[in-house]
């Protein structure tokens, strides 16, 4: 495993690199369907991950936002797989507020294990691998583990949310369970990595959060920080699944007001949490 992490690692920075470049020149906007925007980065940095992965780890399928899906046909069926999101937070790319991330996860027997997430703006790395630990990685390669919060509830709670995409009934939402604030933010792996850093309590978006290359790199990250991650109904996200939209949200949280956040947003809906 530590070989596929550094393999990750080392391409995802690459990848950031060609994506810094793109965001410091002119560049086109074409959109794939609706307002779903697609630039130049994202295809380059595609291709290029997607061409160090299969070198690094032979066999092991690359399941890619830009790829088609006869590249990655039979993923579900393998022991593992690579899910690669090139330019996560291309809507922050083009309205140029550095709120992106290049985003490489592993998941074995279908549960990410490795997350490996590049802010390029930021100039910051962090690799989560479950069950070893979470780090940012300083470009000297030093690294500093990273943890989620112990917040015990959700009274005084911080929040993030999706920037471009925000919950309906928000405010009602934060004020029905005593959080602190909602705060806004652009890509799924940086929110991600704003829960396994400390910085939020929880990163919650209950309605459809894309794909599941949005949610492997973000799950490990945050569960080898020691936090929790799952849809918003409480149920794992299958990365064996040929469905690869995450239809039923997601949530992640420091694991401990993990179960609280689930149960309210099932009170939210008039239902529950799945199971």
């Amino acid at each position: 495993m530590k070989g596929a992490a550094e393999a990750a690692l080392s391409a995802a920075r690459e990848a950031a690199a060609l994506v810094l470049e793109v965001y410091a020149t002119p560049f086109d906007v074409a959109y794939k369907i609706g307002d779903d925007p697609v630039t130049r980065a994202d295809r380059e940095a595609n291709a290029l991950l997607c061409d160090r992965l299969a070198r690094a780890t032979p066999g092991v399928p690359v399941v890619a936002e830009e790829s088609a899906p006869d590249d990655y046909a039979g993923f579900a069926s393998a022991d593992a797989a690579w899910f690669v999101d090139p330019l996560d937070g291309t809507r922050e790319f083009v309205a140029k507020n550095g709120e992106f991330a290049v985003m490489v996860g592993l998941a074995e027997r279908g549960c990410a294990t490795i997350g490996v997430i590049v802010a390029p703006v930021w100039k910051r790395a962090f690799l989560g691998i479950v069950g070893e630990g979470a780090w940012e990685i300083a470009e000297g390669g030093a690294r500093t583990p990273i943890h989620v919060t112990s917040r015990p509830s959700l009274v005084g709670a911080s929040l993030v949310v999706s920037r471009s995409r925000t919950p309906e009934h928000l405010a009602s939402f934060v004020a029905g369970i005593g959080a602190a604030s909602a705060v806004p933010h652009g890509s799924a792996g940086l929110k991600g990595v704003l829960v396994a850093t400390g910085v939020h309590d929880v990163y919650l978006h209950p309605g459809h959060a894309g794909f599941r290359w949005d949610a492997c790199a973000t799950e490990a990250l945050v569960r080898a920080a020691g936090g929790e991650c799952t849809d918003a109904y409480g149920a794992p996200f299958d990365y064996r699944a040929a469905d690869l939209e995450n239809a039923h949200g997601m949530v992640a949280s420091n694991g401990r007001v993990h179960r609280a956040v689930i149960e309210a947003l099932g009170r939210q809906r008039g239902g529950g949490a799945k199971g």
